[in-house]
């Protein structure tokens, strides 16, 4: 989304560091991480209007009001709301159409705060208590399973939105951030310790090519003949053993209920999206992304309308 050059920024606070500035200002945003402003987030909104790169009318989810609270911290006159980034309107939340559900997790990977519950090839459904209504997990659906719908009636902005909800939300996106970053960092540690690992051992390996070489030009009917057929016999068991341990488990999951309802009719394309996003979570060593997740993003006590707002 375009940035619009943060005019009428001239006069930034001079009682506080910017960074302190930009703390002022998260405090003040409604926490959705929805990117609408042009940003990854709040906080990095934040710091941007504090440094004078960004305009302090970008948030539709803050609406009107929320520009007006901005202004009023920054000394600043009220601006209308700037609508290249969207309206202000009642608050929605995610539905997932679970019979149209393929277990694909892209919506897992887009949701900011976690608040969408389910597991690789398994149903998905959401926590409507954590949703945001950011919209970041209806682009990403391969088969559109995903709408939002609207819960707060003509409520719009901070009347359809809370101060607690909005510290909650911030709370959540901060331990996926964090998840995120401890993920990355165990992945790239792996990666050394691989790359040192193969270092150290490329001396003796060439040392043991060398003595086989050897070996082999010396007594080369000592070599049994078939031990290239042995050896793809035994590959192409494993593969097989593999291959019935999967459908096995995909029968036992479609006879408990939870497996996906639309996997019959994949397109080709749709099937490489999924499979391009079990490679990533593989290339960086992030766990698939499921249950223990949602758990932890869940809150403290269980809220028995969670299941309510699911669909039939």
């Amino acid at each position: 989304m375009k940035r619009n050059s943060p005019t009428g920024l001239a006069g930034r606070h001079d009682s506080a560091s910017t960074d302190a500035l930009a703390a002022q200002i998260e405090d003040l945003l409604p926490q959705t991480q929805c990117t609408k402003c042009g940003y990854s987030g709040c906080r990095p909104y934040a710091e941007a209007i504090a440094a004078e790169t960004a305009n302090f009318n970008q948030c539709p989810p803050g609406g009107q009001e929320g520009v007006e609270r901005l202004a009023k911290l920054l000394g600043k006159t009220v601006i209308p709301l700037n609508l290249e980034h969207g309206v202000e309107r009642p608050r929605p939340v995610a539905r997932i159409d679970e019979s149209l559900c393929i277990g694909c997790t892209l919506c897992m990977q887009a949701c900011p705060v976690d608040a969408i519950l389910g597991a690789p090839k398994q149903m998905h459904t959401i926590i409507s208590d954590l949703c945001t209504g950011c919209d970041l997990c209806v682009s990403p659906c391969p088969v559109d399973c995903i709408e939002m719908i609207p819960v707060t009636g003509n409520l719009t902005g901070w009347q359809a939105w809370t101060p607690t909800q909005a510290d909650s939300a911030r709370a959540h996106h901060e331990q996926r951030l964090k998840r995120e970053a401890a993920a990355r960092a165990a992945a790239e540690a792996r990666a050394r310790e691989r790359a040192s690992a193969r270092q150290a051992s490329a001396p003796a390996v060439a040392g043991t090519h060398a003595a086989a070489q050897v070996h082999t030009e010396a007594a080369p009917s000592l070599a049994p003949a078939d031990a290239g057929d042995s050896e793809q016999a035994r590959k192409r068991a494993v593969i097989q053993a593999a291959l019935e341990r999967a459908r096995l488990k995909k029968e036992a999951l479609a006879g408990s209920g939870l497996g996906p309802k639309n996997i019959e009719h994949v397109s080709p394309a749709v099937q490489a999206q999924i499979d391009a996003a079990e490679q990533r979570r593989q290339r960086l060593g992030l766990a698939s992304p499921g249950l223990d997740a949602a758990s932890e993003a869940a809150p403290a006590e269980p809220n028995q309308n969670a299941n309510q707002d699911r669909p039939a």
